[in-house]
């Protein structure tokens, strides 16, 4: 199954059976780097002060994964700083988890996609519904839906206008992907921001694949 990660997030990761993260940084990110690693003059405090339930709790950080940073050295938008971490994934899906986005949840959201992608061997994005004032700030998707809390997709429209939206389902920073997506990234033109969104690279991905959105249990 899926083993790679980008996200700066772990608990949920962890979690859900993932052992292999890269974290994609940017200038001024070297703090979360140092956070994942080992600090031999915290430790050695730690141990000196006899503190050793934190002292196991630290060393427990760094024991978590095999953890890898790549930086993004312009912020060129979200697309780009997935397609930063093709050489790593090589053939195999991937998920993807945006670091600013939590979501507390009894099984993680991760987790919760496993089975999913299992049955279905195809990309699969999260979703959550989305008050109609807060429509124009997410990607909306437009699809079938399959069960209760699964649709195949069929379009995303990023930050559309309230009576233009095709639903009422939004993207969160949840995604389960195959390699796929690299390809369609590098066919997506920046955006007048000058970002390569990966919205824009999934409404690609629906012309290779099916592609399924999962309406998460959780609250984001």
């Amino acid at each position: 199954m899926w083993t790679r990660q980008l996200s700066v997030r772990r608990r949920g990761g962890i979690a859900s059976g993932i052992d292999d993260i890269i974290i994609i940084t940017g200038r001024g990110k070297r703090t979360i780097e140092d956070y994942f690693d080992f600090s031999p003059q915290l430790e050695n405090h730690l141990a000196q002060s006899d503190k050793q339930q934190q002292l196991e709790q630290m060393r427990a950080i760094s024991a978590l994964a095999d953890i890898h940073y790549i930086r993004q050295t312009e912020p060129k938008g979200l697309g780009d700083a997935v397609l930063k971490a093709e050489k790593h994934i090589g053939a195999e899906p991937f998920a993807v988890l945006l670091g600013d986005d939590i979501i507390r949840s009894n099984v993680p959201c991760l987790k919760q996609f496993n089975n999913r992608f299992t049955t279905y061997e195809s990309p699969m994005i999260a979703i959550e519904n989305v008050v109609p004032e807060r429509i124009s700030s997410y990607g909306i998707i437009k699809g079938r839906r399959v069960t209760d809390s699964l649709y195949l997709l069929t379009d995303v429209v990023e930050k559309p206008l309230l009576n233009e939206a095709p639903s009422r389902l939004g993207v969160v920073g949840r995604y389960v992907v195959t390699p796929d997506l690299f390809g369609c990234i590098r066919q997506v033109s920046a955006d007048a921001t000058g970002e390569v969104q990966l919205t824009d690279a999934t409404r690609l991905l629906l012309g290779e694949h099916e592609v399924y959105a999962y309406l998460i249990e959780g609250t984001r």
